[in-house]
C-alpha cells in the first residue's frame, strides 16, 4: 500500500470515530466508507515482470483508448493511451530497464482524460527512458480529478523493467510513445496492468535518440 492512504485515510477514520461518539453511529457511516475506500484506492500489489526480450511493459493499470502514429524528438512513434479510473490502480512503472536521460514537468489544465486535448493540454511529467540502444518516452497525465503527479526518480537514474516509479493520484491517463519498429501487442479496449501487461516488443536494431536536453546541446531543432 501506497504510504498515502494513512495520510488520507486515518484523518477520516478519526473523524469516523469522533462522529460516532458524539453523534450516532449513522453519522459516521459516510466518512468511515470513504476511508476504507482511500486505503483500498492507494493498494500496490505486486506483479510479476516479464522477462521477454524486448518485452515493454505497461506503466500503468487501466484500458488502452488510443493506438496512433505521431512523432517524438524528430523521430516516428506508436502512441498507446490507457486511461486509468478511480477504480484502477495508480501506482506507475517503468515501461523498459534503462537509464532515465530526460523529465520534464509541464504545468497545464485538468480536462478529462478521455478527452484527445488532455494529452497536450493537462498538466503532465514526460519521462524518457533509454535502454538496449532504445528510447521509450511516456507521459504521467492528470485528469479531471488527479491534482498530482508523483514521480520518486531523477536524471541519470538507472531503473528496472516494471519497477515503481511514482504514481497520479486519482483518475488519469498515461501515454507510451514506442519506436516505430516495435510490434505491438495491445489493441484499443484491452485492458492491462502495470509492471506485467506487455504492450509491444521493440526491435533488436538500436534506435538511438537525443533526448530534448541533449538536442538542445547539440544544436539540433
Amino acid at each position: 500500500m501506497v504510504r498515502d492512504a494513512y495520510r488520507y485515510a486515518l484523518p477520516l477514520g478519526a473523524a469516523a470515530i469522533l462522529l460516532g461518539w458524539l453523534t450516532s453511529p449513522a453519522w459516521a457511516l459516510p466518512a468511515l466508507v470513504v476511508a476504507l475506500f482511500l486505503l483500498w484506492f492507494f493498494r500496490d500489489p505486486e506483479r510479476v515482470i516479464p522477462n521477454a526480450a524486448g518485452a515493454l511493459v505497461s506503466p500503468a493499470d487501466g484500458k488502452v483508448t488510443l493506438l496512433s502514429q505521431t512523432v517524438e524528438h524528430g523521430f516516428p512513434y506508436h502512441r498507446i493511451s490507457i486511461f486509468l479510473s478511480v477504480f484502477d490502480v495508480h501506482v506507475n512503472r517503468s515501461p523498459i530497464g534503462g537509464v532515465i536521460r530526460e523529465v520534464r514537468y509541464q504545468k497545464g489544465k485538468f480536462r478529462n482524460a478521455m478527452s484527445v486535448a488532455c494529452a497536450e493540454e493537462n498538466e503532465q511529467n514526460i519521462v524518457t527512458v533509454e535502454g538496449d540502444g532504445q528510447t521509450v518516452v511516456f507521459k504521467q497525465i492528470a485528469g479531471l480529478l488527479a491534482r498530482r503527479i508523483v514521480f520518486t526518480k531523477n536524471v541519470s537514474d538507472r531503473v528496472e523493467r516494471g519497477e515503481r516509479i511514482g504514481m497520479i493520484k486519482f483518475g488519469s491517463r498515461v501515454d507510451v510513445f514506442v519506436p516505430s519498429s516495435s510490434t505491438i501487442q495491445v489493441k484499443v479496449g484491452d485492458r492491462v496492468k502495470g509492471g506485467s501487461s506487455v504492450l509491444a516488443y521493440l526491435d533488436s536494431e538500436p534506435q538511438l535518440v537525443l533526448s530534448g536536453a541533449a538536442r538542445s546541446r547539440q544544436g539540433v531543432v
